[in-house]
C-alpha cells in the first residue's frame, strides 16, 4: 500500500477509511477544490493512516495548483522572465506555505524540463525556459523555500522533456540528446539539484535512447519509458547521479506507459526497475493485485519492496512526520486567511506580472498607444472559447474603455463551413457578414478602426497536440485574420504561448505575458499605456529560430 498514490475522488469518510487505514496508501493527491474542505479532507486521511502520508500537489505556479483560492503567483516562464533571482524562491515560497496549510507536504514541482523544441505542446510555459543555468537558479531558489516549509520536492520530469514535440500523456516521448549533450544540459540540472538535496525525483514516461544503449552495452530497437527502464532509473539516476531519496513514476494512465507493456507486467516490473511510489491508478484495487501477482510471479522481489518502502518512509521521516502525527500537527491549524494570498504574497505577485512582460519587438514604433492617436480599437480575443461574452473578451473590452478607447470586439463565435456552402446550405445572417469581409473596401476598414490588438490565451495541457493559431472566417479570409498589418497599426498580446509570432511575424508589435491573470492583465495594459517600463527579459527564442520574424 505504501508504494501508492492515487489520485482523489472522494471526501466520503468510508472512501477516506478505505484508502488510508484499510489499504493503507503512502500518498494521495486531490486536484485544487475549496481550501477549508480540503483540509478537512487531508485532516481525516491523516487520522486514519497509521503511517502519516504523504499528501500531494501539483504547486507549479503558486497555490493556486491545490486550492481554488491559492495564489496564483505565475507560470514558470513567467517567473524567470523577470530575470530576477528571488523570484524561483517567491515561486516555492507561495506554492509550498499555501499548500502546506492546507496539509500538503509534498511538491510536484519545481518542473526542470528544459524548453527546447517550441512546437512541445505540454512544456512551454510550464518550464523556465532554455537556459540550464536560468533553471538551475530558478530550480534552487523553489527548493530553499520548500525546505523552509517542511514540503519535499520532486524535480520533474527526469530524463527531461522538451526535446520532443510530442506529449508523453498521449505516447512514449524522446529525449533525443546524445550523452554529451544529455550530459551537458539535463544531466547538469538533475546533478546540481541533487546535492542540494532534492528529497524525490518524478520520472516520466520518456525513453532516453543514447543512455539506454549505453547503460544496457546493446543496440536500442524500441523506446523504452524511463519508468520502465532500470538502466535510466538505477543505472543513470542513482549511481551516475548519486541520487538516494525517493523515486516516483509519472502518472500511471498515461499512454506513454499503458503502451509499452501489458498493465499486469508494468506495475510490477516498474517498481522492480526501480520506482519507489506508483502514481495514480486505472483501478487501485487491480493495481495492487497485480504487484502482488508480479511478486509471486518472480518479477518483483521482496527485498526490492522493502528498499522502496525504506525509502518512501525515509522521506516521511525527513519531513518528520512521524513527531508530527503525535503532536497532531500533520495539517495545519492556523487561519487559511492569514497564509494563503495574503498581503506579501499578493504584492509578491504583482511584482512578478511587472517585471516579467515581455516586449519581444516594436519595429513599428507603436509604443505607448493612447486615445488621443488611435481612438478606435478593433479588439481580437483569441481563446478556445469562442463565445462573444467570454470573461477574457469582457475584461479585455473594459480594460481598453476605461483607458478612454472605443473598442470594437472580434465575435469569433460564428464561421462559414465551405463544405456546407457548396452543398447549399443556407447562410446565417452573421456568416453572411463573414462572406462579405472577403471582397469588402480595405478604405471601409480603415475607416472604421485605428488600430487593431490580438490577444491570445492559448495554455498548454495534456491531450493538446498542438498550439497554433487557426483563422475563423472563410477559408481563414475575412478580418479575423491579420491582412491589415501594413494598413492599419497593429498589436499582438499573448498570455501564454510564447511563439506565437511564428505565425504572426507581419505583426510589427508583439508582447508575450506568459499567465492570464489580473495582475498580468493590469501590468501588460499600464505598460501598453507607457506608465511603466518593459524589463522582461525572454527565457526562451521567441522567434522560434527564424529571425526574419523580429522585423
Amino acid at each position: 500500500g505504501q508504494m501508492f498514490c492515487p489520485m482523489g475522488f472522494s471526501s466520503d469518510e468510508q472512501v477516506i477509511k478505505l484508502l488510508a487505514e484499510d489499504i493503507g496508501v503512502g500518498g494521495m493527491m486531490y486536484r485544487p477544490q475549496n481550501a477549508d474542505s480540503l483540509r478537512e479532507t487531508h485532516r481525516s486521511l491523516q487520522e486514519k493512516a497509521k503511517i502519516p502520508m504523504l499528501i500531494s500537489g501539483n504547486l507549479e505556479h503558486g497555490g493556486s495548483g491545490i486550492c481554488l483560492e491559492g495564489t496564483n503567483y505565475g507560470k514558470p516562464m513567467m517567473v524567470a522572465a523577470t530575470n530576477d533571482s528571488e523570484a524561483g524562491y517567491r515561486l516555492g515560497k507561495i506554492s509550498c506555505a499555501e499548500g502546506a496549510v492546507v496539509g500538503c507536504n509534498w511538491a510536484f514541482a519545481p518542473i526542470v524540463d528544459i524548453d527546447m523544441n517550441f512546437r512541445n505542446p505540454i512544456t512551454n510555459v510550464r518550464t523556465f525556459g532554455s537556459n540550464v543555468d536560468k533553471i538551475i537558479e530558478m530550480a534552487s531558489g523553489y527548493m530553499k523555500a520548500a525546505d523552509e516549509e517542511c514540503v519535499a520536492v520532486a524535480i520533474k520530469h527526469f530524463p527531461g522533456d522538451g526535446v520532443d514535440e510530442r506529449d508523453q500523456h498521449l505516447l512514449t516521448t524522446v529525449n533525443s540528446l546524445s550523452i554529451e549533450d544529455w550530459n551537458k544540459s539535463f544531466g547538469k540540472i538533475y546533478e546540481t539539484l541533487i546535492k542540494q538535496g532534492a528529497k524525490s525525483v518524478m520520472v516520466g514516461h520518456i525513453a532516453q535512447p543514447a543512455y539506454q544503449e549505453l547503460l544496457s552495452s546493446s543496440k536500442v530497437n524500441e523506446l523504452i519509458p524511463a519508468t520502465l527502464s532500470k538502466e535510466l532509473m538505477v543505472d543513470l539516476l542513482r549511481e551516475k547521479l548519486g541520487f538516494n531519496g525517493l523515486i516516483c513514476t509519472d502518472a500511471s494512465s498515461m499512454i506513454g506507459f499503458t503502451s509499452y507493456m501489458e498493465r499486469e507486467k508494468a506495475i510490477p516490473y516498474s517498481i522492480a526497475c526501480g520506482a519507489d511510489v506508483f502514481l495514480f491508478n486505472k483501478s487501485l484495487e487491480e493495481d495492487i493485485g497485480y504487484m502482488c501477482k508480479g511478486i509471486e510471479d518472480g518479477i518483483l522481489t521482496i527485498e526490492r519492496v522493502d528498499e522502496a518502502v525504506t525509502r518512501i518512509l525515509a522521506m516521511k521521516a525527513s519531513l518528520k512526520l512521524h513527531t508530527k502525527k503525535k503532536e497532531g500537527k500533520l495539517v495545519g491549524t492556523e487561519p487559511i486567511s492569514d497564509v494563503i494570498n495574503n498581503s506579501e504574497f499578493r504584492s509578491w505577485t504583482k511584482d512578478c506580472a511587472y517585471k516579467s512582460t515581455t516586449l519581444v519587438k516594436d519595429t513599428q514604433n507603436l509604443l505607448p498607444i493612447s486615445p488621443n492617436r488611435t481612438k478606435r480599437i478593433y479588439l481580437n480575443v483569441l481563446e478556445n472559447d469562442d463565445d462573444y461574452n467570454s470573461p477574457l473578451r469582457e475584461t479585455m473590452r473594459a480594460r481598453f474603455e476605461k483607458e478612454g478607447f472605443q473598442v470594437v470586439v472580434r465575435d469569433r463565435s460564428q464561421t462559414v463551413d465551405i463544405k456546407d456552402m457548396m452543398m447549399g446550405k443556407p447562410l446565417t445572417e452573421k456568416q453572411l457578414e463573414l462572406m462579405g469581409e472577403i471582397d469588402q473596401n480595405v478604405s471601409d476598414f480603415k475607416s472604421k478602426h485605428d488600430l487593431v490588438i490580438y490577444v491570445a490565451n492559448f495554455e498548454t495541457a495534456s491531450n493538446n497536440t498542438v498550439i497554433r493559431l487557426n483563422w475563423k472566417g472563410f477559408m481563414g479570409l475575412g478580418n479575423d485574420s491579420p491582412w491589415f498589418t501594413k494598413e492599419i497599426p497593429t498589436m499582438f498580446i499573448s498570455l501564454a504561448n510564447p511563439y506565437h509570432l511564428l505565425d504572426m511575424p507581419m505583426i510589427k508589435t508583439f508582447i508575450n505575458a506568459y499567465t492570464n491573470s489580473p495582475d498580468v492583465l493590469d501590468a501588460v495594459v499600464d505598460k501598453i499605456m507607457g506608465r511603466s517600463e518593459f524589463t522582461g527579459v525572454s527565457p526562451v527564442d521567441a522567434s522560434c529560430g527564424r529571425k526574419d520574424v523580429m522585423y
